[in-house]
């Protein structure tokens, strides 16, 4: 069951999910309280300031089996050229309770502009921390970005009951953007101890 804005506000207010910080809500004509980042069935969440670039000079390939090379930095404002991928980071720390999952969804007006956004798509009960977005531009063109601006979803689903094994991986209470860790897996565990 996906949840509707009632649902979220009111987790939120008992602190069962946390999504910090939050813009201000603002009233309607009509009485209703409407936030300007509670949507009615999604939460909207803010492109942070921290972004990681593949070190592409410096570095041969990429392969699965190693920790790849970043280049880090911070800018309230960076330009994407065409056809290039980024890591970035939400403004936004996220907490979910054992019992809700999260869709991770690109907002229409920004996919409409050659902009995809993408985090696996998929949000763990349990997990806790920013979320880091991939970034590619699909354009023949640049696109320039701003922090602050709201530029993907979270989409809010009910499990059936709490998981037996909430969330607790490798990139639990992740800051700033975070590069892959899949050199971490356990395949690769595995393959040491053989070798």
């Amino acid at each position: 069951m996906v949840l509707s804005d009632k649902k979220i506000r009111e987790l939120l207010d008992q602190g069962e999910l946390v999504i910090h910080p939050l813009e201000d809500d603002q009233i309607k004509q009509e009485g209703a309280r409407m936030g300007r980042q509670i949507q009615p069935a999604s939460v909207d969440l803010r492109l942070g300031s921290h972004f990681l670039k593949l070190d592409e000079h410096n570095i041969p390939y990429i392969d699965l089996e190693n920790p790849a090379k970043y280049i880090s930095f911070e800018k309230d404002e960076i330009i994407l050229p065409p056809h290039s991928f980024i890591l970035a980071t939400t403004m936004e720390y996220v907490r979910l309770p054992n019992n809700l999952t999260a869709f991770v969804e690109g907002r229409s007006s920004i996919g409409r502009m050659g902009l995809f956004i993408q985090n696996a798509g998929w949000v763990d009960p349990g997990f806790e921390g920013e979320i880091t977005l991939e970034l590619y531009n699909a354009n023949q063109l640049p696109i320039r970005l701003k922090s602050g601006r709201r530029v993907c979803q979270l989409v809010f689903a009910q499990m059936d009951q709490e998981a037996f094994y909430p969330y607790q991986g490798k990139y639990q209470g992740q800051r700033d953007a975070t590069g892959s860790q899949v050199y971490l897996d356990s395949e690769n565990r595995q393959k040491q101890r053989q070798d």
